[in-house]
């Protein structure tokens, strides 16, 4: 393939795995846009949300998925500084990355460093920026805190754990019993949601409450996990996993959350709850939303580097394998991510 033939894969509509298509082009940068070969794309759930037409504000089909990427810069548009070609850079583009090439705006990539791979970088840019500001945004957690995080084995939830330790964070994670030896020799205090009663472990485990829940399961779940909150707590609502084959409307699910966040937070109760979503601010403050991204995956990266997060590559494949890459993705077994190297 010459340097310039984009190979892309296309999400027509909503298709089992096996429906998706390659399709090939030559894309070229614009003003104030750069062309990033891509080195490293993922899995992420709001892409098997979005083979389902589930995700909240997914673009009409048919459309090229990918929610992040990582490559290095081929080429810059007029009035981007040339000495960018060449950088290895990570992106959070929401749509589009599962291709070869993709154009952003040069404002929108984020320098990785030395030393860190394509494939390691790749598992913490969506799932690092979101556990970042959920837990130092959001919960704002402190040293000496109990935290408890839902899917702890999953792409977030593994990230999450890992950085809420590095800030001296005691935590509890839910999981299958599969994961539970791994999370053990992560320090975490593993709880089975399929054979154990959640709250009731959790309450033995926090007899007083946790000071954070981290919940990317949403439904009537989220009401569990508002319980358990100690005086003062967080609760971080980041997703509506038990809603993703579900039929009917995709906003529903997130309306009737921030519903019950707005209720929460009206209540005198010295709790708080927030429905986290990494886009946030960006429509209102372009330029704000770009440097809060940079600053957080730049202590994101700098956390991988100092080895305090590892990065959990669950399997690599080749963009031609998506069919395969997602149907493991779905398939509840892995941990970490499942990045696909174009």
């Amino acid at each position: 393939m010459n340097a310039e033939e984009l190979v892309e894969v296309v999400l027509p509509g909503k298709v089992e795995p096996e429906g998706l298509q390659v399709r090939r082009g030559a894309p070229v940068a614009g003003p104030g846009q750069v062309l990033v070969r891509v080195e490293a794309t993922g899995v992420s759930f709001a892409e098997q949300q979005m083979r389902r037409g589930r995700y909240y504000d997914q673009p009409a089909f048919p459309f090229v998925p990918g929610y992040d990427l990582v490559g290095t810069v081929l080429a810059t548009g007029e009035g981007v500084e040339p000495g960018l070609a060449g950088t290895r850079v990570a992106a959070l583009v929401k749509v589009g990355g599962w291709a070869s090439h993709v154009i952003v705006d040069a404002a929108d990539v984020v320098e990785v460093p030395d030393g860190v791979g394509a494939a390691e970088a790749e598992t913490v840019v969506v799932n690092g920026i979101t556990a970042w500001q959920m837990l130092h945004r959001k919960a704002r957690v402190r040293t000496g805190q109990t935290v408890l995080v839902h899917g702890a084995n999953g792409g977030v939830g593994s990230v999450l754990v890992q950085l809420a330790q590095a800030a001296g964070v005691k935590v509890i994670g839910t999981a299958s019993a599969r994961h539970h030896d791994a999370l053990r020799e992560r320090g975490v205090v593993p709880v089975d949601y399929r054979t154990e009663d959640v709250a009731t472990r959790v309450r033995e485990l926090a007899p007083g409450g946790v000071d954070a829940v981290f919940d990317h399961v949403g439904g009537r779940g989220v009401v569990g996990s508002w319980r358990l909150l100690a005086p003062g707590g967080a609760l971080v609502s980041y997703g509506s996993a038990s809603t993703r084959d579900d039929e009917g409307s995709k906003q529903w699910p997130v309306l009737k959350l921030l519903g019950r966040v707005w209720l929460w937070n009206a209540l005198p109760n010295r709790r708080r709850a927030y429905f986290f979503n990494v886009w946030a601010g960006r429509a209102m403050a372009k330029n704000r939303f770009r440097a809060r991204l940079r600053a957080d995956l730049t202590q994101v990266f700098a956390a991988l580097q100092r080895g305090d997060v590892t990065a959990q590559i669950a399997a690599q494949l080749p963009l031609t394998r998506i069919t395969d890459a997602l149907r493991l993705a779905e398939s509840g077994t892995v941990a970490g991510k499942v990045v696909l190297n174009p």
